[in-house]
């Protein structure tokens, strides 16, 4: 057998199995630290260290581990480029399941458990590169960094925002990095194949909501109740229509979209100030049209309520969450501050917590040619699309150290596959060809990106 391609049989297997044996160690994060992903750092660090590599396994507190380590490029006079992956999860009620979410089970060629897609895929596909690598004495042009984060799934303050603040030099030289979430296949009604490059992020911006009131009894009349106050606001934000502002990334997204999908755009229709986003984007193919209606907005979703403690009694404090979303672009974040400001009123308070900026990275770049160009050469019937997340990584973090962020996980995925409702969802799971795909496009991506 042709060396090269045993190689490629090997990686792919590699990333297989690393799915599966990542799956299975439980990195549950449930917020507020209660998270452990020591063991899967450590076996992240040995199957690095097995390639030849130095991996450094970072605790930012007891048990929430990172790895960090450097693969040296042949041209040292190039920038670097760092690839990121988190190796925490969301929780998963096993009674919901198909399967047990941390079995790693591999049945009927796909692999099944929590993080399969989000994102312990992704870093088995970066172990598998690595090692691929250290086999067949290859190697990237570009230093390459690859970190494996703690979580990423509440605030990354045990992870890359951790790394950030206090080892900053294990990224030096970084100008661009690639993480969660893009070049997966859409599929459109018509057949076409479109890989979508994550090249933008809107903003987080969690809030708490406080209302105060008068406590009281509740069979009397009280026009000062915490709970309708609070309960109020909320609908208020739940139904308001935020105004469109089409940023960079969504402009390029949208004329992009339209040329692979048969609905042709100009740059001077959407630059019109009559342009009718909404009309546009609802004649694109569905599968289109979703990767752009997230983010042609900014947003505010009531997520939590909280008050009293017994049926008879008003309480006099009322509390609830807000997930809201901006935009990047110069005043928006303050739009959205002014606009929080007027839908709470006056009874109702609000503050942050937690809070990141929204980010775009240009889409001309060379880096974004060399994700095409890795994609096409092993789909070449496919169209390779911009598009802003609606949500954020742990590339708000990387950001801080001015290191541009794209989305580019690779994977070919079959049709009918809901690759955006799995992440986070029940029955999350991933094709092992599609690992397969993935970890031969990234290792191009890798080895030719100067």
């Amino acid at each position: 057998m042709d060396k090269e391609v045993d190689g490629g049989a090997l990686r792919g297997d590699e990333a297989i199995r690393f799915t599966s044996e990542l799956i299975r160690i439980d990195t549950t994060n449930r917020g507020g630290g209660d998270c452990k992903e020591r063991p899967a750092a450590e076996y992240a660090a040995e199957r690095l260290a097995e390639a030849g590599l130095s991996p450094l396994v970072l605790e930012s507190a007891p048990g929430r581990a990172n790895v960090v380590t450097r693969i040296r490029g042949s041209e040292p006079g190039l920038p670097a480029l760092l690839v990121h992956g988190h190796l925490d999860v969301v929780p998963a009620e096993a009674s919901d399941w198909t399967v047990h979410p941390f079995s790693g089970e591999i049945r009927d060629g796909v692999v099944w458990g929590r993080g399969a897609v989000d994102m312990k895929g992704m870093d088995a596909m970066m172990l598998a590169v690595a090692r691929a690598w250290g086999r067949e004495g290859r190697g990237p042009r570009r230093d390459v960094v690859l970190c494996f984060t703690a979580d990423e799934e509440d605030s990354a303050e045990a992870g890359a925002d951790w790394l950030v603040r206090n080892h900053a030099d294990l990224f030096e030289g970084c100008t661009e990095a690639i993480g969660e979430s893009g070049a997966y296949t859409v599929h459109t009604a018509t057949g076409q194949r479109l890989y979508p490059v994550g090249a933008g992020e809107r903003g987080t911006g969690w809030l708490r909501l406080t209302a105060h009131g008068t406590a009281g009894h509740g069979s009397k009349p009280n026009p000062a109740n915490a709970v309708t106050r609070l309960s109020a606001a909320m609908a208020r934000i739940g139904e308001h229509r935020w105004p469109v502002r089409i940023t960079p990334t969504v402009r390029a997204s949208l004329l992009a979209l339209g040329a692979a999908t048969g609905v042709p755009l100009s740059g001077e229709e959407v630059d019109d100030p009559g342009f009718d986003v909404d009309a546009y984007v609802a004649r694109l193919d569905p599968a289109a049209a979703k990767l752009v209606a997230g983010t042609l907005r900014n947003s505010a979703n009531p997520t939590m309520l909280q008050a009293g403690y017994k049926t008879n009694v008003i309480p006099g404090l009322a509390v609830g969450a807000v997930d809201g979303r901006t935009l990047p672009g110069e005043g928006l974040a303050a739009e959205f501050e002014a606009v929080l400001d007027e839908l709470t009123g006056p009874d109702v308070d609000w503050e942050y917590q937690h809070r990141s900026s929204a980010l775009t990275a240009p889409v001309d770049a060379p880096v974004f040619a060399a994700m095409r160009e890795a994609v096409l050469a092993h789909d070449p019937g496919a169209a390779v699309v911009p598009f802003s997340m609606t949500g954020g990584t742990d590339a708000k973090q990387f950001s801080e150290l001015g290191i541009l962020g794209y989305g580019f996980s690779p994977l070919r995925l079959p049709p009918g596959y809901d690759f955006q409702g799995l992440f986070h969802g029940v029955d999350e799971r991933v094709p092992a060809d599609a690992l397969r795909f993935g970890a031969a496009v990234l290792d191009d991506f890798l080895s030719a990106v100067g």
